[in-house]
């Protein structure tokens, strides 16, 4: 499913909320403008690349595992097509202004790097060995809907479904919702152990979906998602 946009006012502007996505979106300018070989060189350096990664943790060297690790941040703001960015950006864009809000940007942030940073570690830990850079937000981002079902587990979202040519909608419940595409994101995740897992596939990372909603779950109440008294979200909408 896809969103659209949110109706929702909030008392602050979500500024780190829109900061995110005008970085993501230059980051991806930016790597349209280079050769397929410059390409692959930025991904190979700010990409999780996990045999790069656990090489650096196997060295024992600071200044390595320094480095690489600072790829579980920088691939974060990289993605692989048009469809990868703009679906990531449009979830953060409904989604992220209501956990900015409730956090506070400075929380915010923190939260969103957090997130998107142990989810990487979680398709990692099952992909050691892969070459396969892996980049994209959907991490950070499955920690703000993680965050999201615990905040408004009764906020209303708008989905279009289409029947054949025909097109009708329901209001169903954040909890049913994202519920679900938790759901859906473990069960691809089990799946892929079948064989192999998605990113020596070169595919979606279900691991880093499912791990970044469940960081988003937790360190969201740690950073002070329910002390705020703010009024909720307007009705998102969404269509699949």
């Amino acid at each position: 499913m896809v969103p659209l946009h949110d109706n929702n006012p909030t008392k602050i502007k979500p500024w780190v909320n829109y900061g995110l996505i005008a970085i993501n979106i230059l980051v991806f300018i930016y790597a349209l403008t280079l050769s397929p070989e410059q390409l692959q060189g930025f991904f190979q350096t700010f990409a999780i690349v996990p045999s790069q990664l656990t090489a650096s943790f196997q060295s024992g060297n600071v200044a390595a595992i320094a480095g690489q690790s600072l790829t579980l941040i920088t691939s974060q703001f990289l993605h692989g097509g048009f469809l990868h960015l703009g679906g990531n950006m449009l979830f953060l864009w409904v989604f992220g202004n209501n956990i900015e809000e409730k956090l506070g940007r400075v929380s915010f942030l923190f939260f969103y790097l957090t997130c998107g940073a142990l989810a990487g570690l979680a398709q990692w830990a099952l992909s050691m060995q892969s070459d396969i850079p892996m980049v994209g937000a959907s991490g950070a981002i499955a920690g703000v809907l993680g965050a999201y079902i615990l905040r408004f587990p009764k906020a209303r979202i708008l989905t279009l479904i289409p029947l054949g040519i025909f097109i009708t909608t329901f209001r169903i419940p954040a909890i049913f919702f994202l519920g679900f595409w938790f759901f859906q994101q473990t069960l691809y995740g089990f799946a892929s152990l079948q064989a192999t897992t998605s990113i020596d596939s070169g595919g979606v990372a279900y691991w880093a979906h499912a791990g970044g909603f469940v960081v988003g779950l937790v360190l969201a109440p740690v950073l002070g998602l329910f002390r705020s008294s703010s009024p909720g979200p307007g009705r998102g909408r969404l269509r699949s």
